[in-house]
């Protein structure tokens, strides 16, 4: 059938109109590659993303999710898994992402506000209800039969920073140095009955397989099993004096530019700082940024005494090297009797 060459003129005009369309309002899927305790905050940051670009462009995105301990995570992206983002637990595991793969520039950190760390959290213990051992500081770890659950500081970002927490806390006792720093968290490691690959894992352990007597986790972890089981089971006890952890972000550039996912990868990122998204963390129990958010969201959180990795172990470079290297002083507490 010949069409009229009007009708021609205006199918080719409706033609052309659909793959404009087609090409502005194209799917667009991300990967987020995260660590193991923000998967019920990313569940409802993705959601509300997503709408927030739909509203603003008309492009459909969805948000793919990957969970494990970030040490593992961080791996498995230089290894080959495509992210489009990272939601790392600590910059140490974001930095080998550039000294290892290239990925990303040296600079990452400068890309965004609050050194990419949208949002914070810090340690505390978990204990189970009526606190039968009394646990309330870092010293009533090491105790003798007060059995502890943890995650391994090998593979689990947040197990770093429970390890971390301990030897600050030690640092800051009368006469208090390397040496008995090192003790304490030789002593404390030695009632630790069982070491997880990564925080989610250490949880179940201890809320689900009744293990232990105390779990060192993330404040959101701690806040979320007291929720989710029940504040009938479970205490939360937050140590006078802990570690401020900064948990941060970054687009991985290659795999962003490869997939042309740059711009919504870069949105996505920065929708964490607005109101909602800060809204968001602190509602799924982690510290935001935003002041004003703080400011209402203040009476969540208990207060306590935080340290960073720069004021005590010269950052994370330098921790990661000391204590956490194969050899490292982790590995030696770990190998030597107790």
């Amino acid at each position: 059938m010949t069409l009229h060459p009007i009708r021609k003129k205006w199918a080719i005009a409706a033609l052309a109109l659909g793959l404009t369309a087609g090409i502005a309002f194209a799917d667009t899927t991300l990967l987020n590659v995260s660590y193991d305790p923000t998967r019920e905050l990313y569940q409802d940051f993705n959601a509300a993303f997503a709408t927030y670009w739909k509203n603003k462009t008309g492009e459909t995105v969805t948000i793919k999710q990957s969970h494990g301990g970030s040490g593992k995570q961080a791996r498995a992206v230089i290894d080959g898994l495509e992210a489009d983002v990272v939601t790392l637990a600590l910059a140490y595991d974001i930095d080998a992402l550039h000294e290892k793969a290239n990925l990303i520039p040296a600079n990452w950190q400068q890309r965004l506000p609050h050194a990419s760390a949208p949002y914070t959290s810090t340690i505390v213990f978990l204990v189970r209800k009526g606190n039968p051992k009394n646990i309330k500081d870092w010293n009533d770890l090491t105790r003798a039969g007060v059995d502890v659950i943890s995650a391994n500081p090998k593979t689990s970002g947040g197990a770093r920073w429970n390890y971390l927490a301990a030897w600050g806390y030690a640092l800051k006792q009368p006469r208090g140095n390397d040496t008995t720093a090192r003790e304490f968290v030789k002593k404390l490691y030695g009632n630790v009955k069982v070491l997880d690959s990564g925080a989610r894992g250490s949880l179940t352990t201890f809320t689900e397989r009744g293990i232990g007597d105390v779990l060192i986790t993330w404040e959101n972890e701690a806040y979320l099993a007291t929720k989710e089981l029940g504040p009938e089971k479970f205490t939360i006890v937050t140590p006078p004096v802990s570690i401020l952890a900064e948990p941060p972000v970054s687009i991985v550039d290659k795999v962003a530019d490869k997939h042309g996912t740059r711009k919504v990868a870069e949105a996505y990122l920065n929708y964490l700082y607005s109101p909602e998204g800060q809204t968001i963390a602190a509602k799924n129990y982690y510290r935001p940024q935003d002041q004003k958010v703080a400011a209402s969201y203040s009476k969540q959180f208990a207060s306590v005494q935080l340290f960073t990795i720069d004021q005590v172990f010269g950052g994370w470079t330098k921790a990661q090297k000391t204590h956490f290297a194969d050899g490292g002083v982790f590995d030696q507490i770990s190998a030597t009797p107790r």
